[in-house]
Order: C-alpha cells, then structure tokens, then sequence
C-alpha cells in the first residue's frame, strides 16, 4: 500500500468515526499541516467520498458517502494484505538475526514500544532471548512489564545489537540513535532498505558510447 492509500484511508476512517471532526482536527490525528488536510478533504470530496453538510450557518460536518464506505472497505482489505505480507517480511529477517546472536550469546536491546518492538519481544523470547533493555525516544513508561529508557541511557547498558524496531522507513528512529553515539555496527533496522536505484544513463553518453563504436 502507497501513502497516498494509507493517507487517504486513515482521513476516511477518522470521519467516519466523527462526522463533527474540524480540519483542524483531521490536521491533528494524520499529523499533517492545516492547509493539507483541507487540500486532502476537497481532494474526496471531488471524488464523491466525503460530502460537506451545512448544519449550522458557521458550521459544518463531514459525512463518508456510500461510495466511501465502499472505497474505505478496499482500502482496509489493500491494508490488511499488506499488512500480512510486511509482516512475514519482517519476521523472517529479523528471526535469522535473532537466530544468529542467540548462538553467539550476544545481548540485544530492543528501540520502540509499539507493535513492531512486540514482534521485536517475542521473536527475541522465541530464541531464548530476553531483551537486556528497551529504549524509545523518551522514557519513564513499561513495555511488556519491562521499563522503558530514554535513548541517552544507551551508555548505562551493556548491549551489542539495538534492534530500531519500527516499520517506518523515514529513518528518524536510526537517525536518533546514530546521534546519540550508537554506534552505525550496533543497529538492525527491522525493515531491510529497499537497493538504491540504478544509475540513470545520461542520452549523451549513450550517444557517445555509439559513436565510439562506430569509429572502431
């Protein structure tokens, strides 16, 4: 599933479950800017999925059409395969690395303390494991029974590994980490980077390469 999808089916359901719900507030749940959420809503509205109603001369609501209902059940089943598939993704790659520090006694800490570092948790109980600590940008909370630590603390730990555990590839999470002082070696991202595109060839090279092998 594609932003724009993701977007999209996050600003369907948020109206759905409030039609009184102000841009401002629609802003807020997608964590966008105020004039994006109004360029996203006349973006459905357009399309025939949300529809405007006058309740009050200075107020408005929000209500998902039929056609959005119809188009919010699609993106919900896109989101869920999807979501299964990433999933599977994830806990192969993360099982063979777990895999691999349980057999040489590493000690590994876990960075999140949301689903991904739940499938972070147990893959890591799976192999024997338990956690040797779990960071996340601020602590002072529990995850799983265990408490959770600011990312500063990360000198107070013995560790080898962090896992970054979010599904997330803006790379703010090992962005964070990095600036901290972890070190680059001690970090696995849960999602492998996707390959950098190929170089693009330039015409003009090409046509250079051509000449060249009509002169020899």
């Amino acid at each position: 599933m594609d932003v724009e999808a993701h977007r999209d089916l996050r600003l369907l359901e948020a109206v759905h479950q409030d039609s009184r719900v102000t841009q401002r507030g629609l802003a807020g749940k997608l964590g966008i800017a105020l004039g994006l959420a109004n360029i996203y809503l006349k973006r459905m509205v357009h399309k025939g999925f949300i529809k405007v109603v006058n309740v009050q001369p200075n107020r408005i609501s929000y209500l998902v059409t039929p056609r959005g209902i119809a188009e919010k059940a699609r993106l919900t089943y896109e989101f869920m395969d999807y979501s299964l598939h990433l999933y599977g993704e994830v806990r192969q790659h993360l099982r063979t690395a777990i895999q691999d520090c349980a057999a040489a006694g590493k000690r590994v800490a876990i960075c999140g303390s949301g689903e991904a570092a739940e499938l972070a948790y147990l893959s890591l109980k799976e192999s024997g494991l338990e956690p040797v600590a779990v960071f996340d940008k601020e602590g002072g909370h529990d995850f799983l029974g265990m408490p959770v630590l600011p990312i500063t603390d990360h000198v107070r730990v013995e560790y080898d590994l962090i896992i970054v555990a979010t599904l997330d590839r803006s790379g703010q999470q090992l962005a964070d980490l990095l600036s901290v002082g972890v070190p680059r070696d001690k970090l696995f991202p849960l999602r492998q980077e996707p390959p950098p595109p190929a170089p693009k060839r330039s015409k003009t090279s090409t046509r250079s390469r051509s000449a060249n092998g009509k002169h020899s």
